[in-house]
């Protein structure tokens, strides 16, 4: 075991620095001391689960082999140590004289050890994500002063301007640093705290603070820093008198607050979340009068935790055994789970918990013995900033959410939920809203059905989204006028709801919450509630579908999902891929807010194809062939992490009913990029894995552009329509061995016609270009006449680079077999003729004659037939 270790009371520099050599050896062990700085200990409540580090407690025992120590020279004691183990050292301390001579060290005198690390990771080329780019940049910013000490080197800046390009969230890291301060400026801190007043303004917490402080030279914007740790308000103004005017400092946490707007009524500027200003020949309690009558104008609606929270969550009674909560989690992929008693919640069961109790055989337990016990909830209407406090104070990563006058769970929201919220994440409501974009996109009586439907909605307290590849393609300039609407709570009684008001049926299915709403245009509640003409109303659909929001898990990898209702958050995640968790709100003030919790918005604007999970391609292979044929469409990229997890998973797409193969194949073919996903499906072996006999090529790729844009030429006078999709599986088996063409339809499970049709066009493919050189049209007309008509056409196709082929064949489609004599079996009775078998001799005979040029006319027919006639009676 490689374990890497640190220094007690560890700071930002220290907890970096182990993780930093954790993401350079996966199989390292990067143990947190005991004891962590307030500062440090707070960012781990909150994003810690993100981070591979280990609790000193949860440490597993085993034989050590070696041993790294970061930001320290001091090795602290562990079990399972023994002299001799190699220890290397990595650090930015001046070296310490006592150091073992057989320990390595490498050392160097740069502002933060975390530089030396991160160096090491630029040319090792990986790749981080934002909280461990945030966390690597915070132990150099922070042992650095933000890069303002006198110890910080051009490396230390390097280091830092490459973590923020790798990801790294300035906002979250300035949330966690602290400063020290001079003894002037601790002076004019006391005298600001004990001056601090705190005001409630639109939602927010605003802490206004103002002292005199005559010749004063020190920085504030320490101080600002300082005070805003201390009171962690939504919003800080400092107002410091100097001499003759006042300095203003101003600090918000929050995008609902733009400080710069606030310091540009006062003649200064910055930031929306730092600025100052200077207001010469003004006294402080004029300029804090000002101050307090421009923040209501200023400060915009708080984001909320209704806004970001999931509805419906999954609770836990207290009697549930630590097997099925394990079942539940292992399901549904929840870390954690709120318990309830009586409607009320009486603590958090977390994953953690769980795996420790069936670690000691506690599998039978009740979850009430292991779950972390506290009656914390929170409300929807609190903000976003007061969840993160209680987060921290708490340590719950996921917390209910319960209605204020009802007291009844109605959400929960997670630490996850936070991050991006506070990351600035696209998930956001208020800050993006599509409402005019689609508006636009859709014709008026569509258009208005949403509203109504909308409106209805919110007059049953249900949020009504639509989602999926519309809203997708909605953002990409090429909206459709077909959509999913997605209904968080029921969808069938908002469906009746909608019906009994505005008329039409409503069919339902109670098992999977959905609910199919016929409409009536001819209803004149529907026509007065939509507000449109009669010929308006042609635009809307014969029926809409309304869907409750649902989350599925998989039995095994390649079944069909178990589907259970969920929240909105969750029925996206259960979508293929990022860019089809895009989401728009549709009820009351969230009209056109776009959902994005899954950074679809992010994919969408770079334009990869990325699955939502590792496992993604394993609980369903058929996504490997939709993510190609969306890779295609959109002139997308599928990016490298989810090609490997396609690679790892192709033997699955094998194991995929062919029903549900051919239901992918037919959606491929109905594409206009047909040919170029097909050819990427060759490239990433995904035909082999249908089927090792299915290929493409050259010649198949001229097959499929034979088929694209055909229509049967009317003097084939063919008996019915041949569908494309049976053509395009024609020209994939038409060329293959024949037991390999049989192989294929049984894989594909064809209908047994489509099956039939196939496999004679296989055979016609193989053998008539044997025959087709025969002299007499007679021959090949009775060799043709075995085949149905869509055997004949696929073979036609097939034969493009054969013409002499494909030109008999045409003749025969054309003219050939509506060849006939004009003798019947009725001509011969009258004559005298006994029925038998000379009946068929005699008929065949005569077409044949016909076909073959020997019979031009009904005269030459008659002699014809009058001497096969004294032929069968000399028999």
């Amino acid at each position: 075991m490689h374990l890497v270790l640190t220094h007690e009371q560890a700071d930002f520099d220290a907890v970096a620095s182990l993780l930093a050599v954790r993401l350079m050896d996966p199989g390292a062990t990067a143990v947190l001391p005991r004891r962590l700085n307030r500062n440090v200990r707070a960012f781990l409540t909150l994003y810690g689960d993100r981070l591979p580090l280990v609790e000193f407690d949860d440490l597993r025992r085993g034989p050590i082999e070696r041993i790294t120590l970061a930001d320290t020279q001091n090795l602290v004691s562990v079990k399972g140590y023994r002299a001799g183990v190699p220890v290397h050292v990595v650090d930015h301390h001046p070296r310490t004289a006592a150091l073992p001579e057989n320990w390595t060290a490498h050392i160097e005198p740069l502002g933060a050890t975390t530089t030396l690390l991160v160096e090491d990771i630029q040319q090792l080329g990986l790749e981080l994500d934002l909280v461990q780019a945030t966390m690597l940049l915070l132990g150099i910013y922070e042992d650095t002063g933000s890069l303002t000490y006198g110890s910080t080197t051009p490396r230390d800046i390097r280091a830092c301007a490459w973590l923020i390009e790798a990801g790294a969230n300035l906002q979250i890291a300035a949330d966690f640093l602290n400063h020290p301060l001079s003894e002037s400026q601790r002076a004019l801190y006391d005298r600001l705290f004990e001056a601090a007043t705190t005001h409630e303004i639109q939602g927010l917490t605003i802490v206004i603070t103002a002292a005199e402080a005559p010749g004063f030279l020190d920085e504030i914007s320490t101080l600002a820093h300082k005070l805003r740790d201390l009171f962690d308000p939504d919003g800080l103004f400092v107002l410091v008198g100097l001499n003759g005017h006042v300095q203003m400092v101003a600090r918000s946490t929050t995008d609902s607050l733009d400080v710069a707007k606030v310091a540009e009524h006062f003649g200064g500027g910055g930031h929306n979340r730092a600025a100052a200003a200077i207001i010469r020949d003004a006294s402080l309690d004029s300029v804090r009068r000002r101050l307090l009558e421009l923040l209501p104008q200023v400060i915009e609606p708080e984001i909320t935790v209704g806004e970001i929270m999931s509805r419906g969550p999954q609770l836990l009674d207290p009697q549930v055994t630590i097997t099925q909560a394990a079942e539940q989690m292992r399901r549904f992929g929840h870390e954690g789970y709120p318990v309830v008693e009586n409607g009320k919640v009486i603590g958090l069961l977390t994953r953690r918990a769980v795996d420790r109790a069936l670690a000691h055989g506690l599998d039978k337990m009740p979850v009430s013995s292991v779950m972390n016990a506290g009656e914390l909830v929170v409300s929807p209407h609190d903000s976003v900033q007061h969840l993160q406090r209680l987060m921290i104070e708490h340590d719950w990563g996921q917390v209910p959410v319960a209605d204020p006058e009802s007291g009844e769970i109605i959400g929960i929201v997670t630490r996850t939920d936070l991050l991006k919220t506070l990351a600035g994440g696209q998930d956001r409501p208020r800050r993006a809203s599509l409402a005019d974009k689609l508006d636009q996109a859709l014709p008026p009586a569509r258009r208005e059905m949403l509203r109504l439907i909308a409106r209805q909605a919110e007059e049953l307290g249900l949020a009504l989204y639509v989602v999926g590849g519309f809203v997708r393609d909605l953002l990409l300039g090429k909206p459709s006028l077909d959509f999913d609407l997605v209904v968080e709570g029921d969808a069938i009684r908002l469906a009746r709801a909608l019906a009994r008001k505005y008329g039409g049926r409503v069919s339902s299915h109670r098992r999977f919450g959905t609910a199919k709403w016929r409409l009536d245009p001819q209803d004149e509640r529907l026509r007065s509630a939509l507000g449109l003409e009669q010929e308006q109303l042609a635009d809307l659909p014969a029926t809409l579908d309304l869907v409750s929001a649902r989350t599925e898990f998989y039995m095994h990898p390649t079944a069909l999902p178990t589907v259970q209702q969920g929240s909105i958050k969750l029925d996206l995640h259960r979508r293929d891929f990022s860019i089809n968790t895009l989401a728009l709100r549709l009820d009351g003030r969230y009209y056109g807010k776009l959902l994005d919790h899954w950074g679809g918005g992010k994919d969408l604007r770079e334009g990869v194809i990325r699955v939502l999970h590792s496992l993604s391609f394993i609980d369903d292979p058929t996504r490997m062939l939709r993510a190609v044929r969306l890779e295609q469409r959109l002139g997308f990229t599928i990016e490298p992490r989810t090609l490997e997890l396609l690679h790892d998973a192709l033997p699955l797409l094998g194991r995929v009913s062919g029903e549900r193969v051919r239901g992918e194949l037919e959606q491929i073919f109905k594409e206009p990029r047909r040919l170029q996903i097909m050819d990427r499906l060759q490239e990433l072996d995904l035909l082999r894995a249908i089927h090792p006999a299915l290929r493409w090529g050259d010649w198949q790729r001229q097959a499929f552009a034979q088929v694209e844009g055909f229509r049967p030429p009317e003097s084939w006078r063919l008996a019915g329509e041949v569908e494309p999709q049976a053509l395009y599986y024609g020209m994939l088996l038409v060329a293959l061995e024949p037991a390999q063409a049989q192989a294929v339809c049984r894989r594909l499970h064809f209908a047994a016609q489509l099956r039939a049709d196939l496999l004679q066009a296989n055979r016609l493919y193989h053998g008539f270009p044997a025959r087709c050189g025969e002299g007499r049209p007679s021959a090949l007309v009775e060799y043709l006449e075995g085949f149905r008509e869509r055997a004949l056409v696929i073979a036609w196709l097939a034969f493009f680079d054969q013409p002499d082929c494909r030109a008999r064949l045409e003749r025969y489609l054309r003219q050939w077999r509506f060849v006939t004599p004009t003798t019947t079996g009725d001509t011969l009775r009258a004559m005298g003729l006994p029925p038998g078998p000379a009946y068929g001799r005699i008929l065949h005979r005569l077409r044949a004659a016909r076909l073959d040029g020997e019979v031009t006319s009904d005269e030459q027919e008659q002699a014809l037939l009058e001497a096969l006639l004294e032929g069968e009676r000399g028999a």
